[in-house]
């Protein structure tokens, strides 16, 4: 089973991924694809950690290449985030940029592949209408093009408004 979970910024995904997982016994993986840069991006990641503190993760950092990614056993996976997964696999560390979209949907399905649950998060991005350079144009995109890709493939997809869940495909576990 594949959960995609959607939203703007801040918007309750996380907690709202983390409550799913605890619904659900056995094994339970938080995939933190965010590369933290500087002291803020350092800050995230320590909020995030200590988030899930005590509630049966094993946190598994992963930047790149989800599809070569062995999951220890299967249960239930949350991959946070899209966004981030996206922006690695399209920019490397010389700012070159690629075409993203394969990759991050290979890796995905690998991941789907080895778990009883995947719950995936993803930002909505590009309603705001506002122009960007050429690149962020690009990556923008590229995660419409791999969020619709995705939505496809879950079994449920849900918008957080406001940390409110609007279900918009399928149902949420009980």
């Amino acid at each position: 089973m594949m959960i995609l979970l959607t939203g703007g910024a801040a918007n309750g995904k996380s907690t709202f991924g983390e409550s799913l997982c605890m619904r659900f016994s056995g094994p339970r993986f938080y995939l933190a694809a965010m590369r933290p840069y500087g002291e803020e991006g350092e800050a995230r990641v320590r909020r995030h950690r200590k988030l899930r503190a005590g509630k049966g993760f094993t946190t598994i950092e992963r930047y790149t290449d989800y599809a070569s990614l062995v999951l220890p056993a299967r249960g239930t996976a949350l991959l946070e985030c899209i966004a981030n997964l996206t922006a690695n696999e399209m920019f490397d560390e010389r700012g070159n940029m690629h075409d993203p979209v394969d990759c991050v949907l290979s890796g995905v399905d690998a991941l789907a592949a080895q778990c009883e649950r995947l719950i995936v998060i993803t930002n909505d991005v590009g309603s705001d209408g506002v122009p960007y350079s050429t690149e962020t144009t690009a990556y923008i995109e590229a995660i419409g093009r791999i969020n619709a890709a995705l939505a496809a493939r879950a079994d449920t997809v849900c918008e957080l408004v406001a940390g409110i869940p609007v279900v918009l495909k399928g149902e949420l576990p009980q």
